[in-house]
């Protein structure tokens, strides 16, 4: 069957089951709507946080990432994995004590300011925007590529999906449709990864395939990989370029990102009890990993595909595939010897590094580029994003295959998009219109409050979509870093420490936020001329700096918190309260 026929048809048939469960689960009260009633099972929240964690970054661009960074993209999987297991072990339980709707609450409550909740609230919209362009940049790219529509055009398609079965069924609805989200993504992610696995190394377990000999060769997959590498004049695989302290901290700041994250952390208040909340952190875990443990073999597998393939063939010779990416401007050649043969090298083959495609055609087929082209020898310009999605058609897989990889794409964006946009809808209609504008509305009013919200939030997540940042990967982590720098300091200490009082936790939580938003919005924006290693404070790169945040936040939190008022009795208790167990 034709590949859009089937992406249509199973795509479709993933949305109708997320919209039928958003329907049969529609919330009725704030309660639903913000926490799912609070009923949700172990298993079924452990599912749901999966999905709602493993986003596009993870599904689409962190197996991209690695393939072109190779042991430097280790960091994403270090980051992210102890990441989730700081969030289960040190806030998840101690969190579904404390009972509330949102991380603003806890916040608020916490540090017991109006002031603190406002900032707490700020800096999670701010964290969630971030995130967000990621997500909604994903379902672009998927969209553009299976269904044959232009980018921006795939990014408004996913905003009204998201759009009915977020705002309808608010945290009720999200939970179950994520559970289902989880099973197509993590189907669509594996299905693929055993084909080629085998097909490569004769092993059916890519996990093992990833340290096996290649199938006919006596050699192992990353040894064959980073003799192709040298042989065209990369580094090795298997080497890393970034300095230590770098990998530290993008791995410090993704760690403490993660467990800062609010659409992740108030997935643990929808279970019944605190046990409840360690038992679904573990199935969570566990249901991660599967991904997690796949994604280095899916880098590998896909990098020495696309260099057997497309390294030295002429134009004419080149798969479909090629010329289908080519055509939605994710996959550039350029013809720069006039040979006709595309040739793969260090270096971009465009400058600046996104080539803009007119519709004319060179003499040996390339695409006309209206960028002033690099001097060095590469002659391919690919998007990052586009490797998991591409996997399948560059091993020629059954087209039933590449469009369940489709579908999985979709569902990861999806599932992620629709948490952050409660997570935004929540804050705004409870955080800041219910507990601090307008106390007195009634839970029906709140609830219409917090749609509209989800309904604004959409809007504003799609035109970040549509004019992303960077890739996919990289947005993300700049998200984790601000929730590192910002959130995660506070939720510690609010924890743990009794001597933080509101005074250093608002003041913390600025600095950290404006350091690092401002670190990152001059070397990504302002001069990203000036983006390399050598103008970095201490050679800390934009996606690590949120651990230098981090640092500020608790510097400034402690020292000012010691030189002011003692947090009140009441707050002693309810720390003590938290922290007390069941």
């Amino acid at each position: 069957m034709d590949l859009q026929i089937l992406t249509y048809l199973m795509a479709g048939a993933s949305f109708a089951l997320y919209i039928g469960i958003a329907i049969w689960s529609k919330a009725s009260s704030t309660n639903e709507f913000y926490v799912a009633g609070g009923g949700v099972h172990p298993v079924a929240n452990g599912m749901a946080t999966a999905a709602d964690w493993m986003s596009a970054a993870s599904f689409i661009s962190m197996a991209g990432i690695i393939s072109f960074m190779g042991k430097d993209g280790s960091v994403y999987l270090m980051g992210w994995t102890g990441g989730y297991v700081l969030l289960a072990l040190l806030l998840a339980p101690y969190l579904r004590k404390f009972g509330k709707f949102t991380v603003p609450d806890f916040i608020g409550d916490r540090y017991y300011s109006k002031l603190a909740r406002f900032v707490a609230v700020l800096c999670l919209i701010f964290v969630s925007f971030t995130y967000i362009a990621g997500q909604m940049r994903g379902v672009g790219i998927v969209f553009s590529r299976f269904l044959e529509v232009d980018i921006n055009t795939g990014v408004i398609i996913g905003m009204a999906i998201v759009f009915i079965y977020a705002v309808l069924g608010g945290m009720k609805g999200i939970t179950y449709t994520q559970v289902a989200q989880y099973c197509v993504l993590i189907f669509a992610y594996m299905v693929p990864a055993i084909f080629i696995s085998i097909l490569i190394t004769g092993n059916p377990i890519p996990q093992l395939g990833f340290g096996s000999k290649i199938v006919s060769e006596d050699i192992y997959l990353l040894d064959k990989l980073n003799n192709v590498l040298n042989d065209l004049g990369f580094n090795n695989y298997t080497d890393s370029t970034k300095s230590k302290i770098d990998v530290f901290c993008i791995t410090g700041a993704l760690m403490a990102g993660t467990a800062g994250l609010p659409h992740v952390i108030v997935r643990f208040f929808t279970v019944p009890k605190v046990r409840d909340a360690r038992a679904s952190a573990g199935w969570a875990l566990l249901f991660i990993a599967i991904l997690y443990t796949t994604a280095p073999a899916v880098s590998s597998f896909s990098r020495l595909n696309f260099i057997n393939t497309i390294n030295n063939s002429s134009y004419e010779s080149t798969p479909v595939w090629f010329k289908n990416w080519e055509d939605i401007g994710l996959i550039s050649w350029s013809d720069k010897n006039k040979d006709g043969i595309i040739q793969y090298a260090p270096g971009n083959s465009l400058n600046p590094v996104k080539p803009i495609f007119s519709d004319q055609r060179g003499i040996n087929g390339e695409r006309i580029v209206s960028n002033e082209l690099t001097k060095n020898k590469n002659e391919i310009y690919i998007d990052r994003d586009i490797m998991v999605l591409a996997n399948p058609e560059i091993a020629n897989l059954p087209n039933w295959v590449i469009a369940l990889v489709a579908s999985g794409a979709l569902a990861a964006a999806l599932s992620t998009a629709a948490g952050l946009l409660l997570v935004i809808s929540s804050s705004i209609s409870h955080d800041l219109m219910k507990k601090i504008f307008r106390p007195s509305i009634t839970d029906k009013q709140e609830l219409f409050l917090a749609r509209l919200s989800a309904a604004i939030a959409i809007g504003v997540a799609g035109v970040f979509g549509i004019y992303p940042p960077a890739f996919v990967a990289q947005v993300v982590a700049f998200a984790f870093g601000l929730a590192a720098s910002s959130i995660f300091p506070a939720l510690i200490m609010g924890i743990f420490s009794k001597r933080v009082n509101s005074s250093g936790a608002i003041i913390g939580m600025v600095s950290g936020l404006l350091f690092t938003s401002s670190y990152i919005i001059f070397f990504k924006f302002i001069s990203p001329d000036l983006n390399f290693s050598d103008n970095w404070f201490l050679g800390i790169s934009p996606e690590g700096i949120g651990v230098v945040g981090m640092v500020i936040n608790f510097t400034f939190a402690m020292v000012i918190s010691f030189f002011t008022k003692s947090p009140p009795e009441h707050i002693i208790k309810l720390i003590d309260n938290i922290r007390a167990p069941e």
